[in-house]
């Protein structure tokens, strides 16, 4: 019996196989440039954008609002305009972003200087002298420029305990809310007296402060990788 011999070739089909596996290959490694394009996008924009953060405490609307900042002698003494300018900027936070009604900073700086036993006194007697609804106050613990002893190199620290008092609540004399803060500048060490002055430090310090403080109170923008 007589075959016929047919002239078939493997190299076509050779040729077809690796095309299909290189486009294959192509496609998958295009896919993780385009991931990774997108990916590095996203990264950028965390790197210089900003997110919306909730306030923890929306409650602050519409409420006669008194800012109580407490501090102990020796930071009265080493920054004596501070407690006021805690006092008037978180003020104003409150009135501006939480749309609270802030008893003006003159007139509790002044109740609070003519009675310096005020810390003994109940949060509900305070709030009806000011005549405020809520009591905001700040218990500054922590404020200083430098660590004690090296005055050439800057430290910034500064932490307190916030704390809302519902004087016209159920429990007019115990905090509805009490929230730790802690900031600080500069944000790494080695700095010193030639790379940023003391008003420097302070006003960064005291702004952040500031900031974090009234923060708590309303819808607020932060960067994605905030340096406090």
């Amino acid at each position: 019996m007589k075959h016929t011999r047919h002239n078939f070739s493997a190299r076509p089909v050779i040729r077809n196989l690796a095309l299909l596996c290189l486009s294959i290959t192509m496609t998958q490694l295009g896919g993780c440039v385009v991931a990774s394009f997108f990916g590095g996008m996203a990264e950028s924009y965390r790197k210089t954008g900003k997110r919306t953060v909730e306030a923890q405490y929306p409650e602050m609307a519409g409420k006669r609002v008194a800012v109580v900042v407490a501090a102990d002698r020796v930071v009265q003494a080493e920054h004596p305009a501070l407690l006021a300018r805690l006092t008037s900027g978180i003020s104003g936070r409150l009135a501006s972003g939480a749309s609270a009604k802030p008893i003006p900073p003159t007139v509790v700086l002044r109740y609070l200087y003519n009675h310096p036993r005020w810390p003994a006194k109940p949060y509900s007697e305070i709030a009806a002298a000011l005549g405020a609804e809520t009591l905001l106050v700040v218990d500054l613990y922590e404020f200083r420029l430098h660590e004690p002893g090296n005055a050439w190199l800057w430290d910034g620290r500064a932490s307190a305990t916030v704390g809302v008092v519902e004087a016209s609540g159920a429990l007019p004399d115990d905090f509805s809310l009490s929230h730790e803060i802690s900031v600080k500048f500069p944000d790494s060490s080695g700095y010193g007296k030639t790379d940023y002055t003391e008003i420097q430090v302070l006003s960064a310090l005291t702004k952040r402060l500031i900031d974090r403080a009234s923060w708590l109170f309303y819808d607020h923008k932060e960067d994605y990788y905030s340096d406090y």
